[in-house]
């Protein structure tokens, strides 16, 4: 539904123009701006001083392209602008394309904006107007940002920056910031990300804005944070997604309040609260049901999924099969033909589960076979070639699971699991990536004591390569907890030879 806030002498205007076209007034509502405050967003028009106000739209229901800020109050320009927030771009030309081009030409853009079409940013429309210039730089820094013209770093920089420098008001400037913000955080640069984005809340001055700069900020935030995790970086993300939750609440907003409490849901399980966490996902999965929107809702159940096994991990194992069935959910949207990644990515992570269900000794052979059959459903979807690292993932796991699954009568499990962490090894380079190699490389050395040792004599092959991996991990860990775990290995490896020499 679309709002139109007028003076009430304009709504016999608005309801004659709307009359155009039958039943356009079904999706309009009119009502008057002094009882009712705009919203911000693309789903409304203002209409006052004999002219339309597109208000910013901090909703993010169109492309962050900025028309004039006064547009002419007469019915086809009215008409035009309402058909295009509805989509329909044919009724938008046959309105607009003779009685107002530039108009058409702007809103044009929109349209290819939204379908990822081609722009040509040279023909911008611009005038000496000190809105218009502000308005020019920001639609150049957009239309760069979504890559319609190949993403040019620099001038996408530029232009954003001349944007906050000439913006007409402070709200304006943190719109631009906001923008700027998310452009630095989908980059990676995200300490710049989070200057930018403090200085865009700073600016802010509508309800609407702060809390699109707050979650935009808990976004690049988010990203910041690394194992052990900072308590004061947590404690600001808390902080920014609780003041951005409460006005997604208080707007009526459920897809915004749902997405962050997904990201609130990740923040407890960072520190460790999973009841809380757990309560932030059942009420967004209860927020996303029936939207629309199921890619949303299985990441909202594979977050679940994820949850649920970091509790169960943590000395809760009643919720190893909730974790599961989260999963199981989850792969439904995320199928074997309409997301092979992710379908791989679930059936791994069942396979990690499965691995660690507590259950009678007499059952624990057909939870190993179910964990089995995962990972090799998942090895199965994903190509070594293409996707080595995740290859080398599910091949790590693999192995960790092989060492818990009970003995087998006709294979032994430590020496498959041995095969697999070699498979991860020669995909995890030292120089590149030295913690995962060094992971990777202590979970070979327990697999191979869990293999078992010859009683008559050393095996001085195998001796020889658990020694030299070992300070292999020692020499590349960058972590001093994993530096301690590789001496333990070297220090028990003496201890071996000193037993087989007495």
């Amino acid at each position: 539904m679309l709002t139109i806030y007028a003076a009430t002498r304009y709504h016999e205007w608005i309801a004659e123009t709307l009359a155009y076209e039958d039943r356009l007034h079904e999706l309009v509502r009119v009502v008057d701006y002094l009882q009712e405050r705009p919203v911000l967003s693309a789903t409304s028009l203002v209409v006052k001083d004999d002219a339309v106000t597109p208000p910013l739209d901090w909703y993010d229901v169109l492309p962050p392209y900025l028309l004039a800020d006064k547009l002419p109050l007469e019915p086809k320009v009215l008409l035009g602008l309402l058909f295009a927030r509805l989509d329909n771009y044919e009724r938008v030309y046959h309105y607009l394309a003779d009685e107002d081009p530039v108009l058409t030409h702007e809103l044009d853009i929109y349209n290819r904006l939204r379908h990822g079409l081609h722009i040509d940013g040279s023909d911008l429309p611009s005038s000496l107007g000190f809105f218009d210039e502000y308005r020019l730089m920001h639609n150049h820094a957009v239309i760069r940002h979504y890559g319609v013209e190949g993403g040019e770093d620099e001038a996408t920089r530029y232009y954003y920056l001349q944007a906050l420098e000439c913006a007409p008001t402070e709200e304006y400037r943190a719109y631009s910031a906001r923008q700027f913000g998310t452009y630095l955080t989908d980059r990676g640069e995200l300490d710049d990300a989070v200057r930018v984005l403090q200085i865009g809340l700073a600016s802010a001055e509508s309800e609407e804005g702060k809390a699109a700069l707050r979650y935009a900020l808990s976004q690049a935030r988010l990203q910041l944070l690394t194992a052990p995790y900072d308590q004061k970086l947590l404690a600001r993300i808390k902080d920014d997604l609780w003041e951005a939750l409460q006005v997604f609440e208080r707007q009526d907003r459920p897809l915004e309040t749902a997405l962050t409490l997904l990201d609130a849901a990740t923040v407890a399980q960072y520190d460790e609260s999973w009841s809380e966490g757990l309560g932030y996902l059942t009420r967004a999965i209860a927020l996303l049901d029936g939207q629309g929107v199921p890619g949303l809702l299985a990441d909202a159940h594979l977050r679940r999924g994820g949850l649920l096994y970091g509790w169960a991990q943590a000395g809760n194992p009643q919720f190893y099969r909730k974790a599961a069935e989260a999963y199981q959910i989850a792969s439904r949207t995320f199928s074997r033909e309409e997301a092979p990644m992710i379908y791989a990515d679930i059936q791994q992570r069942l396979g990690l589960v499965y691995a660690e269900v507590p259950d009678e000794a007499k059952k624990k052979g057909m939870w190993a076979a179910m964990s089995s059959s995962a990972f090799k459903e998942a090895l199965s979807m994903v190509d070594k070639e293409q996707h080595p690292q995740e290859y080398a993932a599910i091949c790590n796991h693999y192995g960790n699971a092989l060492v818990k699954y009970p003995a087998a009568k006709l294979t032994d499990n430590a020496e498959k699991a041995l095969y697999y962490f070699q498979e991860a090894l020669d995909l995890r380079p030292a120089d590149s990536m030295p913690l995962a190699r060094a992971l990777t490389l202590l979970n070979y050395l327990e697999a191979q004591w869990h293999r078992g040792l010859a009683e008559d004599a050393l095996d001085g092959e195998r001796y020889a390569d658990m020694e030299a991996r070992a300070e292999e991990a020692l020499r590349i860990a960058p972590d001093p907890a994993l530096q301690t775990t590789a001496r333990e290995h070297l220090d028990k490896l003496k201890l071996l030879r000193s037993a087989y020499a007495e």
